[in-house]
């Protein structure tokens, strides 16, 4: 069996730590895990790893957040794989600071790269991983504070979550979408 396992974020160094980034640096841990390596491909840098049996696709797509749908849409259709072995990693913001939400569809909740894939796919039957990064804002600074680096105290439980969620992943390609809902929905650490 495989899966595509697309983790959200924006390419380029400037980018490289921010709380918009989380869902690169999911896909990082779960390469890192598995001992896999990145390599730059079209619209993408990918990384095939295999678990319990299973191949993982994992895509960290270099079209920049809000045109992440041409990317995964590619390796989806390059992998020849359904919608229904998708799952997209992202931030959100709408949930507290490490907190985890998988769910098999849903709404893109005001998030750009979602938005993006929706319009692509023309539907939003397809699973995704929220991890919260809090709202710690004031009215009118979201891209800023998702643009934004991860605070010291942040990155005291940052690599709680990264792990968490590289396992809700992974459980996600082994033991589907019901358990690992039971198993890692809620606060990381």
């Amino acid at each position: 069996m495989k899966y595509l396992i697309a983790g959200l974020g924006n390419i380029g160094s400037e980018y490289e730590f921010t709380r918009h980034n989380i869902g690169f640096l999911v896909v990082d841990e779960l390469v890192k895990a598995q001992g896999g390596t990145w390599t730059s491909d079209r619209l993408a840098m990918v990384s095939e790893i295999k678990y319990k049996g299973r191949t993982l696709v994992c895509i960290k797509p270099t079209t920049y957040m809000n045109l992440s749908g041409k990317a995964v849409d590619y390796w989806l259709k390059k992998s020849n794989l359904t919608h229904e072995s998708l799952l997209v990693v992202l931030d959100d913001l709408n949930l507290d600071y490490g907190q985890l939400r998988m769910r098999p569809k849903g709404s893109s909740g005001g998030h750009n790269g979602l938005k993006d894939i929706e319009v692509t796919f023309g539907h939003a039957d397809y699973a995704r991983l929220r991890i919260g990064v809090g709202d710690n804002f004031r009215k009118g600074n979201q891209v800023d504070y998702v643009l934004g680096k991860w605070t010291k105290e942040e990155q005291k439980d940052l690599p709680f979550i990264l792990q968490k969620s590289a396992d809700a992943c992974a459980s996600f390609a082994a033991i589907g979408m019901k358990l690992t809902m039971e198993n890692f929905n809620g606060k990381a650490f």
